[in-house]
């Protein structure tokens, strides 16, 4: 109780306090739910994939940052190992999208609409692909730029019809959209190739021979199964600029740790006759030090409860003005940052507590 009421003797430092301290965890939050939202968006084209191997090009590992080039015909060579179910030829390109006013790139994905593999992983609203003359965009893309059902957008020299918007493929930096193969490579120019083939396998069938067979019939390709080809494209997003928000929310608990080591400082020094007092009383030695970890305590809880409040309406906030921002938030995030918390409330109460020693009750007959 004493921590709680040496706070309130100046309640508006408190408040403001604590609304300070709700910012910065308010930050780290958002750049988390950022983290995680890129994240889950630039692999789960891969993740919900039923694809069990992936076949690229030679030296080419992952389909985020990597270009692959195959001969379409190779997929027949595939289709004849024993062992292989389905062979879904997906080709991948960016273009841009021009309308009046509207400028933005897409990535483009053509896939065959007959074994509806290599498709969107949901389909957010509208229906899926069953002509040429039609695309699915992501849903972030279509909201960015006010684009919905049934509307007309140009790509290159031919206009394709919005008939569905997905979900899951939001790359922050730009999203998906799907037209059917022969469509994409009319817009490519190259009819003749592809980017990979999702390959799908029989029940039971034995994954590691029909990779080697592959490997052995097409020298020039390479193959992936599910789980490496998957942790191929994680390894990739993850040494984008996507750390670079894990430094800066680095930074912003280094700061919060200054801010409420200043903070307790002040309070200290403010109630440094009262300290004399308590001591000259004869109070257990761990009583002061544990009241600084109390009003540290005290401070972080409420700006965390604060930031909470503040963080969901924000979200909501942010993603109607940039819908791309893709922020995903689970109880796990809140509870890592609440023990980060935990951790900045002790260490900042370090060096105020050293101060305490200088305290002394003599320092009442000056």
């Amino acid at each position: 109780m004493y921590a709680l009421k040496t706070l309130l003797k100046q309640y508006r430092r408190f408040v403001i306090t604590s609304f300070g301290i709700a910012l910065c965890v308010v930050l780290m939050l958002f750049l988390l739910a950022i983290y995680k939202g890129v994240a889950d968006g630039s692999v789960r084209y891969i993740s919900d994939s039923d694809a069990d191997l992936w076949v690229l090009q030679k030296y080419s590992s992952n389909i985020l940052r990597g270009t692959s080039l195959i001969p379409i015909n190779q997929g027949n060579i595939i289709k004849e190992i024993p062992g292989v179910s389905i062979i879904a030829p997906v080709l991948f390109f960016s273009a841009n999208i021009n309308m009046p006013g509207v400028m933005g790139t897409v990535h483009l994905t053509g896939y065959d609409i007959t074994t509806g593999k290599g498709g969107p992983p949901e389909i957010y609203k509208g229906n899926s692909l069953t002509a040429d003359s039609q695309i699915i965009l992501d849903r972030a893309f279509a909201t960015k730029y006010k684009i919905g059902l049934n509307d007309k957008i140009p790509i290159k020299d031919d206009t394709l019809v919005v008939t569905g918007l997905s979900s899951g493929t939001n790359m922050f930096v730009y999203q998906y959209a799907f037209i059917t193969l022969k469509k994409a490579h009319s817009l490519v120019g190259f009819p003749g190739i592809v980017s990979c083939f999702q390959v799908k396998l029989e029940e039971g069938a034995d994954k590691v021979k029909i990779a080697e067979s592959i490997r052995s019939r097409l020298p020039n390709a390479a193959v992936f199964d599910r789980d490496t080809f998957l942790q191929n494209n994680i390894h990739e997003m993850e040494s984008g600029f996507l750390p670079m928000l894990f430094v800066i929310a680095v930074i912003g608990a280094i700061v919060l740790t200054a801010l409420l080591s200043l903070i307790l400082s002040v309070y200290i020094l403010e109630q440094r006759q009262d300290y004399a007092i308590i001591k000259a009383l004869g109070a257990p030695a761990g009583f002061i030090p544990g009241t600084v970890v109390r009003i540290a305590l005290i401070l972080t809880t409420s700006g965390m409860t604060i930031a909470i409040l503040l963080f969901f309406p924000l979200i909501k906030i942010v993603e109607k003005v940039t819908p791309e921002v893709a922020a995903v938030t689970s109880p796990g995030q809140i509870m890592t940052v609440l023990a980060g918390l935990l951790i900045i409330s002790l260490i900042s109460s370090l060096f105020p507590i050293l101060k305490l020693r200088h305290i002394y009750p003599l320092e009442l007959f000056k």
